[in-house]
C-alpha cells in the first residue's frame, strides 16, 4: 500500500498583512487561514501531513494544534527550500504527496481529491493544479505537447509572444511522486537575485528526464488564491461567505440576503428554515427544520435548535439547547442553558451564567412562559408548565406549575425629584 502523504508550507513572513500576528493566524468566518488549508488537506482524506513553519511558529503551531508533523525552515529560501526540510522525514516513503500553502485556505475537498487520484490513475510523477484565465498575466504559462502532457511551466518574463497567449496557468499546488520529488529536489539550484529554490523548478527537473507530467485543471478559479493582505482576505471571506450560504439554500433553506447572512461552515440547517438578514451562526450549530432565524441573530458556538423554532431580533444564543415550537423572539441572551418545547421566553430575558470565576447551566423545561426583563442566575432550574413573572431575578428553582415572583415592591418618593 502507497503512502498518500501532503505538505503545507506556511513559513512565510506576510508583511503586507500589516499585523503583529503572522498572516497565517488572521481568520476567515472564523477559523484561521493555515487551519483551513491543514483541514482542507485532511478532508480530502490525507491524514499524514507535514507543516513547515518558519516566522512566528508558535502562533502557526497553535492555531493548527496537533496530530499533523511540524519541520522548521529557518532561513526564508524559497517554496523548494521549504520542501527539502522535510527530505529527512520523507526517506523511504513511497507514493503520492500534494503539496499546497498555508495562505491558500479555500480550496476544495473535491478539487484535492481530484488532484489525487488523477496522479495516481495517470502514474504522473508530478500532477499540476492549473487554472485557466482569460487574462492571465503576471502568471506561469503551462506548455503542453500535442498529447496534452505538461512539458513545462514557463515564466511570463521569459515566454515567447506566442507562449503569452496561453491561458492555462499555474497554481503552485501539486501532487508529486514521493521519491522522484525528492531525486528532483537534489538537482534545482537558486538560479536567482535572492538566492532562492523554486518548487517550480522541481516540473523542470523532472520534464528533462522525461517523466510523465500531468495537469488537473480547477473548476473554480477563486480557490487556487493565496492571501497576502486584508483586502484579499475580506475578498476571500465573501467568496466563502457565497459558497457556503449558497449550498444551504440548494438544500432547501431560505437565505433572505446571502450578502449579510455569515454562516460558519460546520453549520446544519433543516428544510425551509427562514434566515433573514443580518445574522451570524457559528460553528458547531444545529438549526431543525422550519425555524426562523433573525433579523440580527447572533446564534454561536455548539447551539441546537429543534424544529419549529423561532429566534427573532437581537438575540444572542451560546452553548444553547432550543426544544420544539419554542420562541425567543428579541432582545435576550440566552447562554450555556437548555430549553424546553413550547416555551416563550419574553423580550429581555437573560440568561446570567458567568459569575466571574465559573460557567453554569440554565434549565428551563417544557412549556414554560418567560416574562419580558426576566434574570436567571445559574445553576438554577424551571420546572414545567411554569410561569416567570415580568421583572423577575431567578436565583432559586421554580417547582412544577408555579408562579415565580421575584421584585421588590414598587415604592414612590414624592417630590424627590425636585432635590
Amino acid at each position: 500500500m502507497q503512502d498518500i502523504m501532503a505538505i503545507v508550507i506556511a513559513a512565510g513572513k506576510g508583511t503586507r498583512m500589516k499585523s503583529k500576528k503572522s498572516k497565517l493566524v488572521q481568520k476567515i468566518l472564523g477559523k484561521e487561514i493555515v487551519k483551513r488549508a491543514v483541514e482542507n488537506v485532511k478532508n480530502a482524506g490525507v491524514d499524514d501531513i507535514i507543516v513547515v513553519v518558519g516566522h512566528q511558529k508558535e502562533e502557526v503551531m497553535h492555531a493548527i494544534g496537533e496530530n499533523v508533523t511540524y519541520v522548521e525552515q529557518k532561513e526564508m529560501l524559497g517554496t523548494g527550500h521549504a520542501v527539502i526540510q522535510a527530505s529527512e522525514i520523507l526517506q523511504g516513503k513511497k507514493g503520492k504527496i500534494i503539496a499546497t500553502y498555508g495562505d491558500v485556505p479555500i480550496l476544495k475537498t473535491q478539487t484535492l481529491k481530484r488532484l489525487l487520484e488523477t496522479s495516481i490513475k495517470n502514474n504522473e510523477s508530478a500532477t499540476l493544479l492549473t487554472a485557466i484565465y482569460e487574462n492571465p498575466k503576471g502568471y506561469g504559462r503551462i506548455i503542453r505537447d500535442k498529447d496534452g502532457n505538461v512539458k513545462s511551466i514557463i515564466e511570463e518574463v521569459d515566454a515567447t509572444e506566442e507562449q503569452r497567449r496561453i491561458q492555462e496557468i499555474n497554481s503552485g499546488v501539486y501532487c508529486f511522486d514521493i521519491q522522484e520529488m525528492l531525486e528532483a529536489l537534489k538537482e534545482i539550484k537558486p538560479n536567482n537575485l535572492k538566492g532562492e529554490y523554486y518548487l517550480t523548478d522541481v516540473i523542470q527537473v523532472m520534464a528533462k528526464k522525461g517523466l510523465k507530467i500531468g495537469a488537473v485543471i480547477v473548476e473554480d478559479n477563486a480557490e487556487i488564491l493565496g492571501i497576502n493582505d486584508r483586502m484579499q482576505l475580506q475578498m476571500l471571506t465573501k467568496v466563502l461567505q457565497h459558497r457556503i450560504n449558497s449550498e444551504l439554500m440548494y438544500s432547501g433553506v431560505t437565505i433572505e440576503d446571502i450578502n449579510t447572512t455569515y454562516i460558519y461552515d460546520n453549520v446544519k440547517i433543516g428544510m425551509d428554515t427562514i434566515i433573514h438578514p443580518n445574522t451570524i451562526i457559528e460553528d458547531n450549530v444545529e438549526i431543525g427544520e422550519n425555524c426562523e432565524i433573525g433579523p440580527n441573530a447572533y446564534i454561536r458556538e455548539n447551539c441546537k435548535i429543534s424544529n419549529n423554532v423561532k429566534i427573532g431580533s437581537f438575540v444572542e444564543l451560546k452553548n444553547a439547547i432550543i426544544g420544539e415550537n419554542t420562541k425567543v423572539p428579541h432582545l435576550s441572551y440566552m447562554g450555556d442553558c437548555e430549553i424546553g418545547a413550547n416555551v416563550n421566553i419574553g423580550c429581555g430575558s437573560i440568561t446570567c451564567n458567568y459569575d466571574g470565576f465559573q460557567k453554569s447551566k440554565t434549565i428551563i423545561k417544557d412549556n414554560c412562559f418567560i416574562g419580558s426583563n426576566s434574570n436567571f442566575i445559574a445553576p438554577v432550574t424551571i420546572e414545567e408548565n411554569s410561569f416567570i413573572a415580568a421583572g423577575s431575578t431567578i436565583t432559586e428553582d421554580v417547582p412544577k406549575q408555579s408562579l415565580a415572583i421575584a421584585r421588590q415592591r414598587q415604592t414612590n418618593k414624592e417630590g424627590w425629584n425636585k432635590k
